[in-house]
C-alpha cells in the first residue's frame, strides 16, 4: 500500500511537471495591427467628439453674441457674431468628418484583426 501510494505520487509529480501545450499562440501581424489601427480610431473617435462639443458652444455662443448686437443696433458686434458663429459651423462640420474617418479606421482595424485570426485558426488547424 504504502509502494503504491509514493508511485502514484511520483507519477502525479511528474504529470505537475510537464508543460501542457498553451492554447492561446501569438498575435499575428495582422492581429495587431488591427488593434493599432482600432486604438488609434477610438482616440479620434474621442478627440472629434471633444471638438464638436467645443465648437457647438462657440458657435451657440457667438449666436447670442449676434443676436445681442442686432438688439442693441451694434453693427461690429453683430457682424463679429455672424463670422464667429460661421467659423464654429466650419469647425463643427470637419470634426464631424474627422469623427467618420476615426469611425472607418476603427472598422478597418476590426476587419484587418479578424483576418488575422482567421489566418491564426487556419495555422492551427494545418499543425
Amino acid at each position: 500500500m504504502v509502494r503504491t501510494l509514493i508511485r502514484t505520487s511520483m507519477i502525479l509529480g511528474a504529470l505537475a511537471l510537464v508543460p501542457l501545450r498553451a492554447s492561446a499562440a501569438e498575435p499575428t501581424n495582422a492581429e495587431n495591427a488591427g488593434n493599432q489601427m482600432e486604438r488609434k480610431g477610438n482616440a479620434e473617435e474621442k478627440a472629434a467628439d471633444t471638438d464638436k462639443a467645443r465648437d457647438d458652444k462657440m458657435e451657440k455662443k457667438h449666436k447670442a453674441k449676434k443676436a445681442e448686437g442686432k438688439a442693441t443696433g451694434d453693427k461690429s458686434e453683430e457682424a463679429s457674431g455672424e463670422h464667429m458663429e460661421k467659423k464654429g459651423k466650419a469647425k463643427m462640420k470637419a470634426a464631424e468628418a474627422r469623427g467618420d474617418a476615426a469611425n472607418e479606421m476603427e472598422k478597418s482595424g476590426n476587419k484587418a484583426e479578424t483576418a488575422g485570426v482567421k489566418e491564426k485558426k487556419a495555422e492551427e488547424k494545418a499543425k
